[in-house]
């Protein structure tokens, strides 16, 4: 199934609308999975170490029959979950905000290959390895919990940030659109997520240097050391982590001069190093 944008527009808060890419196609993705292996949803096969097929476990079985009690059969395929039926189970089933970062707790935890779909395999394997049952209640329950851990936990929302660049990819893309890296930033970067803000607010610096002054699209490392930097931020507003000779990006760089030339940052250093 193909949505056109408007067609997509009209499931999606408007917030999230502006940065979902269109990521459904008519064309249906062969069964396998990225190393070749049939993924033929409930009657798939698991080897032991013996190599004697198995059929999946009692916790496997429930998982697929719940993730077949999300499927839409006349839009969904067999095992996606596609736009729809993904958004339905994000805000009815697990009562997640599309509007902020709870939108990719779930993506990152089920794996999910874009904002707006959802696979079988990722999401028994995902669920399964949280160990929260196999249950929507339960599982709404292991979110809220994960969600009210990720503005103090560090490793919990590193690794939601950074699931949020490969989600948040068009198809066959390997950087973030500007448009669509700023949107994401913005709900990363405040509450439930980690604020980037202390004496300054730093997510709205960085916001407004970029309109100022990029026009290029975000790659990984760029997306990745973003957070870096917003966390050394937040342990020293002075900047004096910062140094011309260190591994940051240009872009941070060129911020760094940008927020000094503002009055923001140590700017003695710069004067002591090259007397």
């Amino acid at each position: 199934m193909m949505l056109g944008w408007k067609g997509v527009k009209q499931h999606l808060p408007s917030k999230v609308a502006k940065a979902v890419p269109l990521l459904l196609s008519k064309k249906k993705r062969e069964k396998h999975g990225a190393d070749g292996s049939a993924k033929d949803g409930p009657g798939r096969f698991y080897m032991n170490s013996a190599n004697e097929a198995k059929g999946p476990s009692p916790l496997d079985a429930k998982l697929d029959a719940l993730f077949d009690s999300l499927r839409d059969d006349e839009n969904d395929e067999k095992d996606k979950l596609e736009l729809e039926s993904t958004m339905g189970y994000l805000s009815e089933k697990l009562n997640v905000s599309l509007e902020n970062a709870e939108l990719f707790v779930v993506l990152e935890l089920v794996q999910a290959p874009s904002v707006g779909e959802i696979t079988r395999v990722g999401f028994i394997d995902g669920w399964k390895a949280s160990g929260a049952g196999a249950s929507h209640q339960e599982h709404a329950s292991h979110v809220r919990k994960l969600i009210s851990e990720l503005s103090s936990d560090s490793a919990l929302f590193k690794k939601v940030y950074r699931y949020a660049f490969v989600a948040g990819r068009e198809k066959d893309q390997k950087s973030l659109g500007l448009e669509n890296a700023l949107i994401y930033w913005s709900m990363l970067f405040s509450a439930p997520g980690m604020a980037w803000k202390g004496k300054h607010d730093w997510l709205e610096l960085w916001k407004t240097f970029l309109g100022e002054k990029w026009t290029r699209s975000v790659n990984r490392d760029m997306w990745n050391m973003i957070l870096e930097f917003a966390l050394k931020t937040k342990k020293d507003e002075s900047l004096s982590f910062w140094s011309e000779d260190g591994a940051w990006p240009s872009v941070i760089d060129d911020f760094v001069e940008w927020c000094k030339q503002k009055g923001i940052g140590k700017t003695e250093t710069m004067d002591v190093d090259e007397q």
